[in-house]
């Protein structure tokens, strides 16, 4: 029987202790995505380069077999202050620590050492691709009159895929998001001027490696993380605040914005230190645009590049 692709889905799950399946279950750990991609077998092709009196292809060996997740799910919290949303392991899962305050927020901010991993069934219409031990990356992606996208680039050791069925889900723990527009988002700041925001990108840019060592085990580790990103605000007068001065300083200023007016699903990122980058010009309908590159650099305390809070 053909297999659709539209029947598709994931549930997903943090580990106790690395690669150990938590066993997410259909009623607790689904996860609602906007776009799913899976490479269900990723390795290094080890040829047998072997000399003999004919031409022709050698047998190849798979190397470091390993699973690649690309998962993009839209920028909400829960639904209630204080309770984590669905997207939560995937989120610790990139080197993030999290901190909630009850009935309050959860507050996510980049770690260095300790990092979580999850487990992650990955459906294809009646088959599971159980995934282990995933660590990545994620970004932020906003435009003005779309709905605000987190995407997980996830790698996880590979298992061999099995016929099982997804069956019924409960969705929960995801609100419903609202549009990235004026009203909706707010207190957008960048070096301490409120400007008129047209798109938003953030980039972790997370370093993740699969090793697999003779007497060691198979892990995916993350070795180091790049953050930045890039925004596109209206020109302004060089009066009204000089982004060229910005740039080609030392100092470095804050960049944040608010997204949602309801608690539960308010979501406020900001970069407490950003560094803008080489400006560049753009045009919107006519009307002069600024392109903003930059990077989110830490303190002498570390990690704090960014945080992500769900209030």
């Amino acid at each position: 029987m053909a297999k659709v692709t539209r029947n598709r889905g994931i549930l997903c799950e943090i580990e106790a202790s690395y690669g150990t399946d938590p066993t997410p279950t259909a009623s607790a750990n689904y996860i609602r995505c906007r776009s799913l991609e899976i490479e269900p077998l990723q390795a290094d092709t080890v040829e047998r380069e072997t000399i003999r009196p004919y031409f022709g292809n050698y047998d190849i060996l798979l190397a470091n077999q390993r699973v690649a997740l690309t998962i993009e799910v839209e920028l909400a919290g829960s639904g209630s202050a204080g309770t984590a949303p669905a997207w939560d392991p995937l989120m610790r899962s990139c080197a993030n620590s999290v901190t909630t305050v009850a009935d309050t927020s959860v507050t996510y901010a980049p770690e260095s050492s300790t990092h979580e991993s999850c487990t992650i069934y990955y459906f294809d219409d009646g088959i599971r691709h159980e995934v282990k031990g995933n660590r990545g990356s994620w970004s932020l992606s906003a435009e003005v009159g779309q709905i605000p996208i987190l995407t997980f680039s996830m790698i996880g050791i590979f298992a061999s895929p099995a016929d099982v069925s997804l069956g019924a889900v409960t969705e929960q723990n995801q609100a419903a998001p609202v549009l990235f527009k004026n009203g909706n988002t707010t207190s957008f700041e960048i070096f301490g001027f409120a400007g008129a925001l047209q798109s938003y990108s953030f980039d972790c840019n997370n370093e993740s490696v699969y090793r697999e060592l003779v007497g060691g085990t198979k892990e995916v580790l993350i070795t180091d993380r790049k953050p930045g990103g890039s925004m596109t605000i209206e020109a302004v007068s060089l009066s009204d605040h000089n982004f060229f001065t910005d740039a080609t300083g030392s100092s470095t200023g804050s960049n944040d914005f608010q997204h949602g007016q309801t608690a539960g699903n308010i979501c406020t990122f900001s970069c407490p230190q950003t560094d803008i980058g080489s400006i560049g010009y753009e045009d919107s309908d006519g009307v002069r645009m600024l392109n903003l590159p930059f990077v989110a650099l830490p303190t002498s305390a570390g990690n704090n590049e960014y945080s992500l809070a769900i209030t």
